[in-house]
């Protein structure tokens, strides 16, 4: 949700150095440690100066194609990227939907425009809106999708370097994966800041759903100024954690899964092009995105998917909903049994917690975690 944000000047300056295990006196350990700091020297210029061959990893460019990489044993650092196509299967709305999107329905909020409601000078003055939005989405009444639960498939087996994320709805961490699994790039309900610079008092998500579910504007304990979730408006820089993580992960990355994103908003966009030439790129998504412009690409910037012109060599394009395209990968990958499984046991837990916590909720969260389809978006 967040616009354009500019990388701070001190990050810009930072060096980046490989993190290295310290040598051993075993001359193998010297070579392995030797040639995994070539790699990664090799994947940084490639990805950030242009340079470096365009091999072809992929045996296909199809699904099969990425499985069989996948199972090769070749790829052991897998980064996902994902948007809020990866949340609508549990009845969260998406953002550009026609008709089903979160900005064609906001029109009972009286908003002088739709993207008002997420912009941070409009919340200052007008904060009402928001948290009425906020009390229809917050976190808690959802359960995780098969794309979720994929994710967290990919760590248990050690493949996950990262997931980065536009979602705010923090299923990713319901479903299991821990913060130094995650780059929350547009922010997180699960903790929130006084919105005043003299002070930013920090909050629990327990705190702030007491005051949302209250239907009270959450005001400082401590100066009176208003809280909000720590998630991206427009008119804020991303975290900082965004910009340090994206360089010392994508250079490393041997296979980039992007799903239920429509790849429009910058910074994150531009992040399927800090990969190696050779890095292989999935898109699981109702419909292709991020497809390099042929103009910038005649002038020689490069970065963009390509999925179907003659020189297309490492971009795969898997047109379905994320938890179908998820399934049909650990079928091929033969996990589908254990995909499901872990779905059907945490699901079952999320549900013995509700009966206990919360008996008259139970069964909203349930409810709401339908099988319906709506195209991806950010």
């Amino acid at each position: 949700m967040s616009n354009a944000a500019d990388l701070p000047k001190a990050e810009e300056e930072e060096e980046v150095t490989p993190d290295l295990q310290d040598l051993s006196d075993d001359s193998s350990d010297d070579e392995a440690a030797a040639g995994a700091e070539m790699d990664f020297l090799r994947n940084l210029f490639s990805s950030t100066l242009g340079l470096g061959s365009a091999e072809k990893v992929l045996d296909a460019l199809t699904l099969e194609g990425v499985a069989q990489y996948i199972k090769s044993g070749k790829c052991k650092n897998i980064i996902c990227m994902v948007g809020a196509g990866i949340s609508t299967s549990a009845g969260i709305p998406d953002f550009r939907s026609p008709e089903t999107g979160l900005y064609a329905n906001l029109q009972k909020y009286n908003l002088p425009y739709p993207e008002a409601i997420f912009q941070i000078d409009y919340f200052k003055k007008h904060p009402e809106p928001f948290f009425t939005l906020a009390k229809e989405l917050y976190p808690g009444q959802f359960k995780p999708t098969i794309c979720h639960y994929f994710i967290k498939l990919l760590k248990n087996k050690g493949l996950l370097r990262r997931c980065y994320t536009q979602n705010i709805d923090t299923l990713e961490r319901v479903a299991g994966l821990e913060k130094e699994d995650l780059i929350e790039a547009h922010g997180t309900f699960y903790t929130s800041h006084c919105v005043s610079f003299c002070c930013r008092k920090e909050y629990s998500l327990d705190w702030m759903k007491e005051k949302i579910f209250s239907d009270a504007i959450p005001k400082c304990e401590k100066c009176n100024s208003l809280v909000k979730p720590d998630i991206v408006f427009f008119g804020e820089n991303l975290p900082a954690r965004f910009f340090t993580s994206v360089k010392m992960d994508f250079p490393r990355c041997d296979l980039l899964i992007v799903m239920g994103t429509s790849l429009q908003v910058q910074p994150f966009a531009g992040l399927v092009g800090r990969v190696s030439k050779s890095c292989p790129r999935l898109l699981i998504n109702m419909e292709k995105a991020g497809e390099a412009d042929p103009m910038l690409g005649m002038l020689g910037f490069g970065g963009g998917m390509d999925f179907d012109s003659d020189k297309a060599y490492r971009d795969v394009a898997h047109i379905s909903s994320c938890d179908d395209g998820c399934l049909a990968l650990a079928d091929l990958l033969g996990w589908k049994a254990e995909l499901e499984a872990l779905v059907k046991q945490e699901h079952a837990q999320i549900d013995s917690k509700d009966k206990k916590e919360q008996p008259g909720e139970a069964g909203g969260a349930a409810a709401k975690a339908s099988s319906s389809s709506v195209k991806p978006e950010e």
